[in-house]
C-alpha cells in the first residue's frame, strides 16, 4: 500500500448500496487506503443521483439492486447530469444482461462483490483516471460474447423516429414480453417502461402492442 502524496488531493468516492453492513465495510475500506475518501454513502438510487450531482465525486461505486431506482437507472442519470463522474458497478450480478445494461448506460467498470479490497481500490483508481475495468470473470464473458455474437442489421434506418432505448424496448415487445419482464431485463422501473411504450405507440402511430410488434418485426427487431 503506497503512501499518499500530501500535495495530491484524495479521490472522492460515493458508495451506494442497500445493505448497511456492506456500506459500512466500503466506508472503512476507503478510510484505510491512502488517496481515497468517502464523500457520501447512501442506500437508495435517488439519493445516489442527488449526492453525485451535489458533491461531484471522482467515482461513484454502485450496486445494481437498490430501492426506488435500479443501479442502471442511476448510471444513466449520472451520465446525463454529471458525465465527468466515473461509475464502477460493484454487485452480485454477473449475468450478460446485467453487465451489458450497465455498460450501455455508461458504467466504466464492473466488478463482482467477491473481488478483493485491493482489486476494488485498483478499479476505483483506474475508473477515476478514465480507464475501463472488469473483473476476470466479467472480462472473459465479454470476450465470449463478442466472439460469438453474429452481425445484425440495425433497424435504425427503418425506425429513425425512435431512440435507441425505445428500439431496445420495442425489440422485447416484439418478443411478446410484458412490461414487467422488460423492466426486469433492462433494470428499469415498470413506470419507465410504460412511458417508453406509450412514446413508441405515439411515434409509430399504432394503437396497441400487437401493431407495434408487427412494425418491429418488419424492421428486423426481435428474435427470429
Amino acid at each position: 500500500m503506497q503512501e499518499q502524496d500530501p500535495a495530491v488531493p484524495p479521490l472522492g468516492v460515493l458508495v451506494a448500496d442497500d445493505h448497511p453492513i456492506f456500506l459500512a465495510g466500503m466506508r472503512q475500506l476507503l478510510e484505510v487506503y491512502p488517496g481515497l475518501t468517502c464523500v457520501a454513502a447512501v442506500t437508495s438510487g435517488s439519493d445516489a443521483v442527488r449526492q453525485v450531482v451535489v458533491r461531484r465525486p471522482d467515482v461513484a461505486v454502485l450496486d445494481l439492486d437498490m430501492p426506488d431506482l435500479s443501479g442502471v437507472e442511476v448510471v444513466r442519470a449520472i451520465a446525463e447530469q454529471a458525465p465527468d463522474v466515473g461509475v464502477l458497478m460493484l454487485t452480485m450480478h454477473g449475468d450478460d444482461e446485467s453487465v451489458f445494461a450497465a455498460l450501455r448506460a455508461g458504467a466504466r467498470g464492473y466488478l463482482l462483490k467477491g473481488a478483493t479490497p485491493d482489486e476494488v481500490v485498483a478499479a476505483i483508481r483506474s475508473v477515476a483516471s478514465g480507464g475501463a475495468v472488469f473483473g476476470p470473470s466479467i472480462a472473459a464473458r465479454l470476450v465470449e460474447y463478442f466472439a460469438a455474437r453474429p452481425p445484425v442489421a440495425p433497424a435504425v434506418a427503418a425506425l429513425p423516429e425512435l431512440t435507441d432505448r425505445e428500439r431496445e424496448i420495442l425489440a422485447h415487445l416484439a418478443d411478446g414480453e410484458a412490461n414487467a419482464t422488460i423492466a426486469a431485463r433492462l433494470y428499469l422501473s415498470p413506470k419507465t417502461v410504460r412511458n417508453h411504450v406509450s412514446n413508441i405507440f405515439t411515434k409509430l402511430h399504432v394503437a396497441d402492442r400487437h401493431a407495434a410488434a408487427r412494425r418491429a418485426r418488419e424492421a428486423g427487431l426481435g428474435r427470429p
